[in-house]
């Protein structure tokens, strides 16, 4: 059956994450990162495409609304959210330099981008990623086992899978529990 294959599936890749001690350590670890972000005053900005985007304007309402605790509202933006920002910048100069473009206007030494890419190929989140850099923020990326940003984020959470679906569950997961972790240590 379909639906059991795709949980048993579902199961592996989380158990597979799960066992990797180098991904717990790097999940506390961003989580870490983002808490001194907002210590400072800074903020989070999260990018991605289609499903990716989904995911990441959740995770931004998780963390500027609240995930478990009713609290003071965090700062943090899906860059995709403006879609005339986003069209203009697509129509004017290409889709390739949309969150770049975001991060150049909106990010500040000290913030946090976290881009997100199930292929990990994305050429717009590269640029955002490496515009980032540029200006001092810190990057973090999630991705599955195929991608060309290895190397070029500061930390990468890779999902253990070549699976979309599996990918973006694992991505979620993840960071449900930054966000949880996050509100638990600037909020207890």
């Amino acid at each position: 059956m379909i639906a059991s294959d795709r949980i048993k599936k579902h199961i592996e890749v989380v158990k597979e994450l799960l066992e990797d001690e180098n991904s717990i350590n790097l999940i506390e670890d961003i989580a870490w990162d983002i808490i001194n972000c907002y210590r400072k005053g800074g903020k989070v900005l999260f990018c991605g495409n289609g499903g990716s985007a989904a995911d990441a304007q959740h995770l931004a309402a998780e963390l500027s609304g609240k995930f478990y605790k009713v609290r003071d509202p965090l700062f943090a933006e899906a860059l995709h959210a403006n879609t005339s920002f986003l069209t203009a910048v697509a129509n004017d100069f290409g889709y390739d330099v949309v969150f770049q473009r975001a991060v150049q206007a909106k990010g500040n030494e000290g913030d946090v981008l976290i881009g997100m890419t199930t292929s990990g190929t994305s050429k717009n989140i590269k640029n955002a990623i490496i515009q980032a850099k540029y200006q001092k923020m810190m990057t973090i990326c999630f991705t599955g086992n195929n991608n060309n940003l290895d190397g070029i984020c500061h930390e990468l959470i890779k999902a253990p899978s070549n699976d979309v679906a599996r990918i973006q569950e694992v991505h979620m997961l993840v960071g449900h529990i930054i966000c949880e972790i996050v509100e638990d240590k600037l909020f207890w």
